[in-house]
């Protein structure tokens, strides 16, 4: 088992509770953020789903209405006059069955693939490529759409999707640590909602089992749920 860096425990002791209020859990969060460049805030839920079960599985988006601090590269496989549409719409690669032959050779500079139905059949080989980094379009994620000037803005102005793993947690990143407080705390009950409104209908009993945010190399620190409710 890897030991954790001298740095790393120092800021470990500074989360003393068991459980913190949003707003001070933010604070913390930013005070415990201090490597050499500007980290990712990210918050890790663990759900009450079995995803084994098909209807356990949770899979959508959210737009976070602060942004997520990040520059999006989006990509687009399409043709016909959807080509010219994506491009200017602010596509930053656009192709058809050449950017499909790229991308079988290892073309991966992009952060968001988004196509057209009428190409799905010709990027079904890319599953096995695109699926476990998260970037093989579905029409749940908005990223199979005929409507790309709406798909592409939503995306570069802050939508992400999210899915929760085979352990039953969902990791999403809801900004940068040098986001104002109130600023990650807007996206942070913005993710909230957007997770209870998708709720699985298989889901029984218990839903939010536990709530953490980290940032890249800092600490977890644990949220209490019920104070998050209360601020919606």
């Amino acid at each position: 088992m890897p030991k954790s860096s001298r740095r790393y425990n120092q800021l470990l002791k500074k989360v003393t509770e068991s459980s913190y209020d949003p707003f001070e859990a933010i604070k913390l969060l930013k005070l415990v953020s201090n490597a050499k460049f500007i980290e990712t805030a990210d918050v890790h839920i663990l759900l009450g789903l079995d995803p084994k079960y098909a209807d356990q599985q949770l899979r959508s988006t959210v737009i976070l209405p602060k942004g997520t601090g990040r520059i999006i590269r989006v990509a687009v496989i399409t043709r016909g006059e959807k080509v010219a549409e994506a491009v200017t719409a602010g596509a930053d690669i656009v192709g058809s069955e050449d950017l499909i032959n790229e991308i079988t050779q290892g073309r991966l500079d992009f952060d968001k693939l988004i196509a057209t139905p009428d190409v799905m059949p010709l990027i079904a080989k890319l599953g096995r490529l695109l699926g476990p980094r998260g970037l093989m379009p579905s029409p749940k994620a908005g990223t199979v759409t005929n409507d790309l000037s709406a798909s592409i803005a939503a995306f570069k102005a802050g939508k992400l999707e999210y899915r929760v793993d085979r352990t039953g947690i969902v990791h999403v990143p809801f900004g940068k640590v040098d986001f104002s407080v109130d600023d990650l705390l807007v996206n942070l009950i913005a993710i909230k909602d957007s997770i209870d409104k998708n709720r699985p209908s298989g889901s029984k009993g218990k839903y939010w089992k536990s709530l953490y945010i980290s940032s890249t190399m800092g600490p977890s620190i644990p949220i209490d749920i019920s104070l998050l409710r209360e601020l919606t």
